[in-house]
């Protein structure tokens, strides 16, 4: 057995009732294979073993009030994965299905995922089963304010910067960066995501679905292929699906489709970005409210990938929503090109079909980078209390992104790999985490 089939056993031992964090793992250590099973300096300094395990984990209860004086207790997390290139770094998720697995393999792909952005932070991830959704702004204040009364004794600027994600928009980063400066009595970049008026960065809304549109753009490119004029599907409808579409129609491309998990919407004249962002930005209804816009549009119930047919797909809704036989039928239709825009949506056997049949393929942890890159950047204007233009972040984010998938094309043409960008984004991710970790000794 291999150093790599070794660690993944041990951990699936460790961990028998966490499939999302041995999912994503098992594609990390399987893509690394070629580097760490061939250089025995690795398994001598059980690197593996101290990369798979967070460097702390942190469970506590958040107890609240809602508007009717009614007391309810949700269950906190803050996984700090790994701070070898620099501070924690990584989203608070507020969704009832989170737990402990969700939030060790989103924390576990931030590794990764940070490293590729070239910037000094480290891998953290945190949330709650808390649901933002249908509570009154009083009882969202005082469930971030609950949160924080506990997460501020681990955070600060140069330790733990958490950041919005699923359920934690500006109105929540608002509500903890205000009880993190009460509670301490200090104001720096402990979050980012911040209002502009007290911290935030420009740009930082469109970053991640921005990013992922530029880094398919490189991709597109770089094969002798164009995002303008191409049929692009989108699922999601949040933040990241938002932007997304934006970008992506601003290239030329023609967006058809957008989802939530009530159903889907295929528009064959375009996606409305304007009456998409009043639906879910402005009235934060379902998806089917589309059709009061643009009535010529098909609406359906179940999986977006069932029903449209693209050249390039962009999923951002959630983890798992590609399996197997959606990826052969986007294979059967004509489907060229698939960026996540989510954290882990394609399966590991939906991914299997992707790369046996030469569709190009880039995992989250490279394409939806945009977001923690742009965080970066906001925590470095924090740091020197300036702030620069929309224009100024947006080509900083540019050029992280196509930054990226070179660095992804090198490693897989390294590794005799081309193409595979599995393996391109996992290992050169690694590469760095790996060198900082070997030299700072067995920590």
């Amino acid at each position: 057995m291999t150093y790599s089939q070794k660690v993944l056993e041990d951990l699936k031992k460790k961990n028998p009732d966490q499939p999302e964090f041995i999912q994503a793992a098992e594609e990390v250590l399987e893509a690394l294979a070629p580097v760490v099973d061939t250089d025995p300096k690795y398994e001598k300094a059980g690197l593996l073993e101290r990369l798979v395990e967070p460097e702390r984990q942190i469970m506590f209860r958040i107890p609240w009030v809602d508007d009717k004086g009614e007391v309810h207790v949700n269950r906190g997390y803050r996984v700090q994965f790994n701070s070898a290139i620099g501070p924690y770094k990584g989203g608070l998720r507020l969704h009832p299905s989170v737990n402990l697995s969700i939030i060790k393999f989103l924390g576990f792909e931030q590794i990764f995922k940070n490293s590729l952005t070239g910037l000094p932070i480290g891998a953290a991830k945190g949330g709650s089963d808390f649901d933002p959704k249908g509570k009154s702004d009083m009882e969202v204040m005082r469930f971030c304010q609950a949160f924080m009364n506990e997460l501020y004794k681990y955070v600060g600027a140069d330790e733990d910067v958490p950041a919005g994600d699923i359920g934690t928009g500006a109105r929540e980063v608002g509500y903890l960066y205000g009880q993190y400066k009460k509670l301490t009595n200090r104001s720096e970049g402990v979050l980012t995501g911040k209002g502009l008026s007290f911290g935030g960065s420009l740009a930082r809304t469109e970053a991640t679905g921005y990013g992922l549109v530029y880094i398919t753009e490189e991709l597109l490119k770089d094969h002798g292929k164009n995002i303008s004029g191409a049929r692009i599907a989108v699922s999601g409808s949040g933040n990241v699906a938002i932007y997304a579409i934006e970008k992506a129609k601003q290239l030329g491309g023609k967006v058809i489709s957008c989802s939530d998990s009530s159903g889907y919407i295929i528009d064959e004249n375009g996606i409305d970005v304007k009456a998409l962002k009043q639906i879910k930005e402005v009235e934060r209804k379902r998806i089917k409210e589309y059709l009061n816009y643009h009535p010529d549009a098909t609406y359906g119930e179940g999986s977006v990938w069932d029903n449209v047919t693209c050249d390039v797909a962009l999923p951002c809704a959630t983890q798992n929503e590609i399996n197997e036989a959606e990826a052969k039928r986007l294979v059967e239709t004509g489907c060229y090109a698939v960026c996540e825009g989510a954290n882990m949506p394609t399966d590991n056997e939906a991914i299997q079909i992707f790369l046996d049949n030469g569709i190009l393929f880039i995992p989250g942890k490279a394409s939806n980078a945009g977001g923690v890159a742009t965080s970066a950047l906001e925590m470095g204007q924090n740091s020197i209390r300036s702030s620069w233009t929309f224009e100024e972040v947006d080509a900083k984010l540019k050029g992280i992104m196509i930054n990226i998938y070179y660095h992804m094309k090198e490693a897989c043409e390294e590794y005799n790999a081309p193409d595979n960008f599995v393996m391109g984004a996992n290992i050169a991710g690694f590469m760095k985490v790996a060198d900082a970790m070997m030299a700072q000794g067995i920590v």
